[in-house]
């Protein structure tokens, strides 16, 4: 079958794709696969071991696949090879990339939530769960590490998953300049530095400078985008202890195409809807962050091994001017909605701030067993000045102007605060059986002081404040030298967002005080097994989570959407991830997911704005909006010299309900991409590096990702028709 045309259903290429995995075959197997099949990460245990020890889920994207991504401008470019984790492309960046993992985060309509980010230990998660990833430096990335399932828990509130960038270690001296450009107006330029000073390998001072400027015209009208990143690391690396600085600056200005409506994709997908070019719609975001971490190890201090501390703080400040009709915001029918809309413009400035510190033990046991404890504390604060503004001047009947801001209509004060404990340890109580205990307990509190009462919009000011206490525990079984087997269990927590709790259901003003956090307990069953002769690497995985008070939405009118709580859910599946260095030259790696994910009780929702009561039944057993039954990456690459590289790339993922009615989907895709790298030496520490992919080979329609429960039904973002890339980078050492 034409791979353009593959089916929904695409299981029957899924099992030839597991057969290729774990089928023997003669021939000669690389020797050195070892090393590069098995990752060392820190996410999950606070401390370094390798992936194939940790009782957990857990993948780690080194440097050359992202690189092998493309622009290295969007996670999604890589984070396909992470079996239960979705990074769907919008293609548009006025919002930021949609992430869910084991569909913990699949309802978020704008930003990130349901997961937690960091950045070299510094979180890009709010503690409310709002996050970001549009400052992640992937060009200076070593990994990007990925956990799923119950230990992500131990992360704290809103961690149905967590995605942790590790920057690279400064181990050399260079200059680098890269040029990047491709289909849609693509082009980048960067360029970095990078010294170690100390006279000893690994001692002394290091300092790296980045930056990259970014531009795209993009595949739709209105879609075009700028971005301008700029990250400065100073490390010192002495006997025992490690500092690393980093400074990073964001600049982010984009115009915002809009979702379509079913008619609009299927009329033509590549199209951008009126409204974007009415209103000019587009976003606006900058940021500024300072973090550092301490690292020190003790020695003859019995079990205390080493110590952590990392502070951070910085400021996002955003404008996003939106597509609301001007008579929505001044509507006379009923008189109220005119004067509690927060009108089209969406401006704050959000300031935040934490620390968190931690401590290692280890124990050395009989029979060469071993014992490890991490405990620690965290603190974190964000507070945002937010306000509203009309999307236009003038008279409402005859505007002067649309599309700028106009009177204000929104100004309050927001802040969050968190204060979190933790602990973990793992002990080896007999040979090669591990038991790992955690827990971690933590209080968020949420105040709102609103500086906007006019006529009947009241005084939305409030507090609330949400407590848990989430443990997990695992045991494994280190059945052989190869084989690892594992149980995990956890409970989860996710507090509701500052957006979430800003309204209430009943249109009064003030808090939603009714309003719950939503509660999960999470269960998986594990195998890793490494074949080094064979060159073989393959994780399995299977998981359930059921989650008690889900969030959903309550009403949807006068500009303010306001949440409540749907019930209970249950998402179970299956996750397949391996690789194989088939030879010396050619090797193959897969990730493979299986999800249902659907509402144990029926519920009332809205269908389209304006609606004061919930007034469609969604029926128990519909699928969660934004979740994918079937979602699968398979990789093979061919490289016949040590510097040249070709592969070929297969994703592919079944339909994407958008809305929790059901009754639209975005259907499955398959897409072929192919890339092609090559290296050159030029003496005396001079480099050259070329890589070309072709994404789409086929040029499938489909939808990139969806915008869950769009209260217009302009629910789908298209994905890139056929594009091309092509790279190059000169670096010269000193």
């Amino acid at each position: 079958m034409h791979p353009s045309r593959l089916p929904a259903r695409f299981t029957g290429p899924l099992r030839c794709a597991v057969s290729l995995l774990v089928g023997v075959g003669g021939g000669a197997h690389a020797q050195t696969a070892a090393a590069t099949l098995e990752p060392v990460i820190v996410v999950g245990s606070g401390f370094e071991q390798r992936a194939f020890e940790t009782p957990y889920s857990v993948s780690a994207v080194e440097r050359e696949a992202i690189r092998a991504g493309g622009p290295m401008v969007n996670l999604s470019e890589s984070m396909a090879r992470v079996p239960g984790l979705i990074v769907a492309n919008r293609s548009n960046y006025a919002q930021d990339l949609q992430i869910n993992s084991r569909g913990f985060g699949a309802r978020a309509t704008f930003g990130v939530r349901g997961l937690r980010l960091y950045t070299d230990g510094i979180p890009a998660t709010m503690p409310d769960g709002q996050g970001q990833v549009s400052h992640f430096d992937l060009a200076g990335a070593q990994r990007v590490e990925v956990l799923r399932g119950p230990f992500s828990a131990l992360y704290g509130n809103s961690s149905g998953g967590v995605i942790a960038l590790v920057s690279a270690p400064v181990d050399s001296r260079y200059g680098e300049v890269a040029l990047d450009g491709g289909s849609f107006g693509l082009r980048q330029a960067r360029l970095t530095a990078q010294a170690p000073f100390g006279d000893t390998p690994g001692r002394g001072l290091d300092l790296r400078l980045g930056a990259s400027y970014f531009e795209i015209d993009g595949f739709r009208p209105h879609s075009s985008a700028e971005r301008t990143l700029a990250n400065l690391r100073a490390g010192w690396t002495g006997d025992a202890d490690t500092v690393v600085v980093s400074l990073n600056y964001l600049d982010q200005p984009a115009d915002d195409p809009l979702g379509l409506s079913r008619e609009q994709f299927d009329a033509d997908p590549y199209q951008t809807t009126s409204q974007a070019f009415t209103f000019d719609t587009r976003k606006q975001a900058q940021q500024e962050q300072l973090g550092a971490q301490w690292r020190h190890r003790f020695d003859n201090l019995g079990p205390l091994a080493e110590s952590a501390l990392t502070a951070y703080g910085g400021r996002r400040s955003v404008t996003q001017w939106q597509a609301i009709p001007v008579l929505t915001q001044n509507n006379p029918n009923p008189p109220p909605f005119t004067t509690r809309h927060p009108g089209g413009v969406i401006d704050f400035d959000r300031s935040y701030a934490g620390v968190d510190g931690r401590l290692v033990l280890r124990w050395a046991l009989e029979d060469e067993r071993s014992a490890k404890l991490v405990i620690g504390a965290t603190a974190e604060r964000s507070s945002e000045d937010r306000r509203g503004y009309e999307n236009f001047i003038g008279d409402p009947l005859a505007p002067s102007a649309i599309g700028v801001t106009g009177r204000l209509r929104r100004d309050e004060t927001n802040s969050t605060r968190s204060i979190d404990g933790y602990a973990q340890g793992e002990i080896e109580f007999v040979r090669n059986w591990v038991a790992t205990l955690g827990v971690r307990s933590g209080t968020i509190r949420f105040k709102a002081e609103d500086r906007y009462i006019v006529g009947t919009n009241g005084d939305d000011s409030g507090e609330r404040e949400f407590s848990y206490t989430n443990p997990v525990a695992a045991l494994q079984w280190r059945a052989a030298p190869g084989l690892n087997l594992y149980l995990s269990a956890g409970r989860g927590f996710e507090s509701p967002t500052f957006n979430e709790l800003a309204y209430r259901p009943d249109g009064q003003a003030g808090f939603n005080a009714d309003l719950q956090a939503q509660t999960s307990r999470q269960l998986e069953l594990g195998a890793k097994w490494r074949n080094e002769s064979l060159g073989l690497s393959l994780d399995a995985a299977l998981f359930e989570a059921r989650t008690d008070d889900e969030i959903g939405v309550a009403t949807n009118a006068g500009g303010r959407s306001s949440f409540r709580n749907v019930g209970r859910t249950t998402r179970r599946g299956v996750e397949i991830g391996g690789a194989w260095a088939i030879t010396r030259e050619w090797r193959t790696a897969i990730a493979l997911t299986w999800l249902e994910a659907r509402y144990d009780d029926g519920f009332m929702t809205c269908l389209a704005a304006p609606c004061l009561v919930p007034n469609v039944p969604v029926a128990a057993g519909n699928r969660i909006a934004g979740t994918t039954p079937r979602v699968g990456y398979a990789e093979v690459a061919w490289r016949p010299l040590a510097d040249t590289e070709l592969a070929a790339e297969w994703r592919g993922q079944g339909a994407t309900p958008v809305n929790d009615l059901n009754r639209d989907f975005a259907h499955g895709f398959a897409t072929v991409a192919l890339r092609a790298s090559q290296g050159f030496d030029l003496g005396a520490g001079g480099r050259i590096e070329a890589l070309a992919r072709i994404d789409n080979l086929f040029d499938r329609v489909y939808a990139g990702s969806v915008i869950v429960n769009e209260a217009n039904s302009r629910f789908f973002e298209p994905g890139a028709p056929r594009n091309y890339y092509l790279g190059l980078k000169w670096r010269l050492g000193f």
